[in-house]
């Protein structure tokens, strides 16, 4: 009987009836005068409240999955490596209200380096790297969101000086916030550890909240005369970050990740905004967007809605619409998680030339532990889908043939010889990168 079973929600729930019920009955016993009658009075008091709390936690655990099995709730925590499966070639198998709001793109809140937040050793950039705290301002939207930008040390080197580089936005659930990204995911510990093993290429990571109105969740929706949260996160946010530092211009270059709703988003981004994001992770997502108590009415009532409700159910869009030539990995637990059969039905759903690939492992919850063990293996995979952008002028001119060195999977620049364009200049087409 498994902890976020429904069964262990009825037995508790009737335990807790069978308690009160006892509690009633043997309470003029207990009324009497006497130091048993009053022993018995705390007794019975509190083991009842304990086993109506212990019925009410059993509920919000079965509804939220903090904790996927009865080891997990004593710290019993699985750590085994967790890998990913590919499935190849699957089936082919700013104005709101009226408001303009000016100023900078990307407003530096901090310049300081955040050790605390980024875990990143103390030391100068161009060794360990930097996250810098900014608030991004939205010029359609009018949004001001905070976020965490985390810098490689790449970014601060001479040789990389004149490089784009590639981009990974994590998205947190609702309602946490970028502090959960930092300090529980551990997001820029992650990044930075395997970049400097070599195992990740240099890449910039932008850790930012998807409910960009709280305290509604939004989702990742442009909600009809309310918050318009796809256009910030697919339009704002990238002019934002171009704008601020040297990042790559095409969309190859560009993934997004999140966790619980935040990997809702990310597979909504991917999927309906192929154009800006063409690689996702999702960590213990939904396949559907919903109106609950949190969200409110997210689709309005105009005739449109019915259609908004399907643009927003990736099963229908799999179904009925060609499918983007897009690369997604979603991640669920095949026991402690209650979504591992929707995901598979998402896997069986995706047709050429969409790719999936998955972590699936045995045992785990929807909360962090889960997440930070299914980091690594997502964000390597992640690395193997983006660009490495290179702006690169023609080394040499023979006869009418331009040759320049052609950007390295592997991160590093091109080799003497190749002068790189200014950040600013216009971004050429970059050399296509195997998919896998």
């Amino acid at each position: 009987m498994g902890l976020t079973s429904e069964t262990t929600v009825y037995l508790m729930v009737a335990l807790a009836a069978v308690c009160v019920a006892l509690l009633v009955w043997w309470w003029p016993r207990f009324a009497r005068q006497g130091v048993l009658q009053v022993l018995g009075r705390l007794v019975a008091l509190g083991t009842t409240q304990v086993v109506i709390i212990a019925a009410f936690g059993c509920w919000v655990n079965s509804s939220y999955q903090f904790f996927g099995s009865w080891g997990e709730l004593f710290g019993r925590v699985e750590t085994a490596p967790v890998g990913v499966t590919q499935a190849g070639d699957v089936g082919g198998t700013g104005t709101v209200n009226g408001v303009a709001v000016k100023g900078a793109l990307v407003q530096p809140a901090t310049d300081e380096q955040l050790s605390r937040v980024s875990g990143l050793p103390t030391g100068p950039a161009a060794v360990n790297g930097r996250v810098e705290s900014v608030k991004v301002i939205g010029r359609r939207t009018g949004v001001v969101d905070p976020a965490f930008v985390y810098l490689p040390p790449q970014y601060f080197q001479k040789a990389y000086q004149r490089q784009r580089f590639p981009v990974i936005v994590a998205l947190s659930g609702y309602p946490g916030s970028i502090f959960n990204l930092a300090q529980h995911l551990r997001v820029s510990q992650t990044a930075g550890a395997l970049q400097r093993s070599g195992q990740m290429q240099p890449t910039i990571m932008v850790m930012i909240r998807p409910t960009i109105a709280p305290p509604r969740d939004t989702e990742c929706v442009d909600v009809p005369g309310g918050p318009q949260t796809e256009t910030f996160l697919a339009r704002d946010l990238p002019d934002a970050l171009k704008s601020a530092y040297r990042v790559g211009h095409d969309a190859s270059a560009w993934g997004v990740m999140g966790y619980s709703s935040g990997g809702s988003c990310a597979l909504q981004l991917t999927m309906r905004d192929p154009h800006v994001y063409t690689t996702a992770a999702a960590l213990s997502p939904d396949y559907k967007v919903k109106d609950d108590a949190t969200t409110g009415n997210l689709f309005g009532n105009g005739p449109d809605r019915a259609d908004r409700i399907n643009g927003h159910d990736l099963m229908w869009r799999l179904k009925h619409l060609p499918a983007p030539q897009v690369s997604v990995l979603v991640a669920e637990s095949k026991h402690g998680e209650r979504g591992y059969p929707q995901t598979q039905a998402f896997i069986r759903a995706v047709k050429a030339p969409m790719r999936v690939a998955s972590i699936l492992p045995e045992h785990g919850s929807h909360n962090f532990p889960t997440w930070v063990q299914e980091m690594p293996p997502a964000l390597k995979w992640m690395n193997q889908q983006l660009t490495f952008p290179q702006d690169v002028v023609p080394r040499h001119h023979k006869k009418g043939t331009v040759v320049a060195d052609p950007p390295k999977t592997d991160g590093t620049p091109p080799k003497s010889g190749g002068t790189p364009l200014q950040a600013e200049g216009p971004e050429p087409t970059p050399t296509a990168r195997t998919r896998r």
